[in-house]
C-alpha cells in the first residue's frame, strides 16, 4: 500500500460543532448557487437584456445550429460568472477552513478547467439533440430526447471509467498482496469480474477517503482511494468494498439507471405540456428558438425539487442493503463499524442530521445509525 506523497492531514482533530458548521454552509451554498442560477434563467426570458442576448447570437452566428451554439456557450459563461464566487468559497475556501482540502488555488482552478474541458462537449451534443428533437417530433419530442438521454447515461457509465476518470485522476494497479486477494476473492463470491484493482491519487484534492466500483460490464473498476489506504486496516478496507460490492450484487447501478430515466421521460413529458403556453407568454419565438430554451432549464431545476428528495430516499435504501451485503458477506461487524466512524471522521460528516434535511438531502442514512445498524443495533 504505498502512500508516498500523500499530503498530511489535518494536525487537529475537529472540533464539536464544526461537522453540522460544515454541512450548515455547504447546504447554504447549494441551495444559492441554485437560486442564482434560477434568477438568471428567468431574467434571459423576462428582462429585454437577456432577450437581447438571444438576438445577438442569433445575428452573429451563421445558421441555426451555430446561433444555439453560441447562445448555449453565452449563457453557461454568464452561470459560471454568477456562481463563481459561491464554487470558490464553497469548494475552496470552506474545505480548507475546515481542513479537508489538499489544493492550491492553481490546481482547484486546474480541476475545474479540465472539468469545463469534458463538460463543454458533452453539454454541446447534449443541446443539439434536445433542439433536433424539438425541430423534428413535434409535440412528441419527449420522447426520442428521453431515450437519448437514457442512452447518454449508459455510455458515460461503460466509458467513463476508461476515458474521463483518468484524466482526474492518478490509477495504479494495486500491488500484489493479502489486501488485493481479499478483494478478489469477495469479487469472485459475488459473480464479479473487475478489471482491474487501483488505487486513485484523492490525496492531491482532499483529505477526505473514498472507495468505488465503478463501470458497468468490462469496464467495471475497483478504485481505492490512497487516502483509505493510508488510513484504514485490511479488514477495514475488506468491508468498505464489500459495501460498495453490494450494490453490484443488489444490482443497484442498473436500478439507478432506470430510476432515473423514469424519472427523466416524467420530467420531459411534464416539459412538453408546459413548454409551448410557456414560451408563447414569454414571447420569446417557437420551442425550438436558443431564446425559449431557458424556459425548460426553469422547468428542470423546478422539477428537481420533487424528485431529489425522492432520488435520495432511494439512493438511502439502497446504502442500507449495501451495508447489510458487507456485514454479512464478511462478518465483520466491529470492522465495519470502526469504517464508518472513521469515513465520518475523515469526511466531515454530520452524524446525526436533522430528519427533514436528511429527507431532503442525504443520499446516505446518518452515518450514527449506519455504524448502529453494523453493530445489530438496528
Amino acid at each position: 500500500m504505498a502512500t508516498e506523497g500523500l499530503t498530511p492531514p489535518r494536525s487537529s482533530p475537529p472540533r464539536p460543532g464544526d461537522a453540522k458548521a460544515y454541512h450548515r454552509i455547504r447546504l447554504f451554498t447549494g441551495i444559492t448557487s441554485s437560486l442564482l442560477t434560477l434568477a438568471l434563467l428567468v431574467a434571459l426570458v423576462t428582462v429585454p437584456a437577456g432577450r437581447a442576448l438571444a438576438a445577438a447570437c442569433t445575428t452573429l452566428a451563421r445558421g441555426d445550429w451555430g446561433a444555439l451554439l453560441l447562445y448555449g456557450a453565452a449563457v453557461a459563461l454568464l452561470n459560471a460568472l454568477v456562481v463563481l464566487p459561491l464554487d470558490w468559497y464553497g469548494s475552496y475556501r470552506v474545505e480548507h477552513r475546515f481542513g479537508l482540502s489538499a489544493q492550491t488555488p492553481g490546481r482547484w482552478a486546474l480541476e475545474r478547467i479540465k472539468a469545463l474541458g469534458v463538460g463543454a462537449p458533452l453539454g454541446a451534443g447534449a443541446l443539439c439533440l434536445l433542439v433536433y428533437c424539438l425541430k423534428s417530433f413535434g409535440a412528441a419530442w419527449w420522447l426520442p430526447a428521453g431515450i437519448f438521454a437514457t442512452l447518454f447515461s449508459v455510455l458515460v457509465s461503460r466509458l467513463g471509467p476508461l476515458l474521463i476518470l483518468p484524466l482526474f485522476f492518478r490509477l495504479t494497479p494495486l500491488g500484489e498482496g493479502t489486501l488485493k486477494s481479499r478483494i478478489m476473492r469477495l469479487a469472485e463470491q459475488a459473480g464479479v469480474r473487475p478489471a482491474g484493482v487501483f488505487s486513485f491519487d484523492l490525496s492531491k484534492n482532499t483529505h477526505k477517503a473514498n472507495a468505488a466500483l465503478t463501470g458497468i460490464g468490462r469496464a467495471r473498476r475497483i478504485i481505492l482511494g490512497d487516502t483509505l489506504l493510508a488510513s484504514f486496516s485490511e479488514d477495514e478496507i475488506e468491508t468498505v468494498f464489500a459495501h460498495e460490492l453490494g450494490h453490484q450484487r443488489h444490482g443497484h447501478v442498473w436500478r439507478g439507471m432506470a430510476f432515473g430515466a423514469a424519472m427523466t421521460f416524467v420530467s420531459l413529458y411534464g416539459a412538453a405540456r408546459v413548454y409551448p403556453a410557456a414560451a408563447a407568454w414569454c414571447g420569446t419565438g417557437s420551442v425550438a428558438a436558443p431564446g425559449s430554451l431557458p424556459l425548460l432549464g426553469i422547468w428542470f431545476i423546478l422539477f428537481s425539487l420533487v424528485t431529489s428528495p425522492l432520488g435520495n430516499a432511494f439512493s438511502r435504501h439502497n446504502e442500507r442493503q449495501a451495508d447489510a451485503y458487507a456485514v454479512r458477506t464478511t462478518g465483520k461487524r466491529e470492522a465495519f463499524a470502526a469504517a464508518l466512524a472513521k469515513l465520518g471522521a475523515m469526511n466531515l460528516a454530520d452524524t446525526a442530521p436533522h430528519p427533514v434535511l436528511e429527507f431532503l438531502f442525504y443520499s446516505h442514512p446518518a452515518i450514527s445509525r449506519r455504524i448502529a445498524a453494523a453493530r445489530g443495533g438496528e
